[in-house]
């Protein structure tokens, strides 16, 4: 009896093994080239994120110096020697100081208000949309990955239902294979999409914390360059150290 048992045991079919790359053999081509496609798109949303991230960053840590160093100088052209060449603020001040030079030049009755105005408004478009690029990419991967999943989903259901009807019956290892296959390309488009939405939402807070700087600083550039650098935003006073030791109190 044991004999015949060791022999069913021989003759028995090898267990099959299930897994992610099991499953995407199975897929084929089809499978791969959607696994590919959402790798592209979270590797994307991802740069994305990060360069975009430091791109804001510097724009905000650049604006303490506006704040402190810009105001402090007698006047805006001197300020503006103090900002970094390639800063959001530095574009401002030139775009404002070369609008002031071209209405010098006008020989219409055009406004100089009008003119700054609308000169640093063009100036505040380009930043913000320098800025916000990239961003459509970010809400592009979040609308469509999880369709783009959802596709290797039917396509997976679609091939469980073939090897149901080729083998006349619904065993787990016709089965198993596609079905698994389906779940997983669900699942990575999920796992692509979630991320992108979150980090487009969060970016685009940032730019519009960005954007409101930019106007509240265009609109002093205005007041100081209409009013001949006499009205000026208050600058923050420097806090005083305290003192590293104190004095000893006298003795009795």
């Amino acid at each position: 009896m044991i004999f015949n048992i060791l022999a069913s045991a021989g003759d028995a079919a090898p267990q099959a093994s299930f897994g992610f790359m099991e499953a995407m053999e199975q897929g084929g081509i089809i499978a791969w080239s959607i696994f590919t496609i959402l790798v592209i798109m979270s590797v994307g949303s991802f740069y994305i994120l990060f360069t975009k991230l430091f791109e804001q960053r510097k724009v905000m840590s650049q604006y303490a110096g506006v704040r402190t160093n810009f105001w402090k100088a007698a006047t805006i052209k001197e300020g503006a020697a103090k900002l970094d060449k390639n800063s959001a603020w530095r574009q401002l001040v030139d775009d404002a100081l070369a609008a002031e030079d071209q209405h010098a030049k006008m020989t219409d009755k055009l406004e100089a208000h009008d003119w700054l105005h609308g000169s640093l408004a063009r100036s505040e478009d380009t930043i913000n949309s320098k800025l916000a690029s990239g961003l459509p990419f970010l809400a592009t991967v979040g609308a469509t990955a999880p369709f783009v999943g959802l596709l290797g989903t039917v396509i997976g259901i679609y091939r469980a239902l073939i090897n149901i009807g080729l083998a006349g019956s619904a065993s787990i290892d016709k089965v198993a294979g596609p079905v698994g296959e389906a779940l997983i390309m669900t699942a990575i488009g999920l796992l692509v999409a979630v991320p992108a939405v979150f980090a487009y939402n969060w970016l685009q807070g940032r730019n519009k914390r960005i954007a409101e700087m930019l106007s509240a600083f265009s609109t002093d550039l205005l007041a100081n360059i209409n009013s001949n650098g006499a009205v000026k935003p208050a600058v923050p006073a420097a806090t005083a150290r305290p003192a590293a030791t104190t004095a000893a109190a006298p003795k009795r």
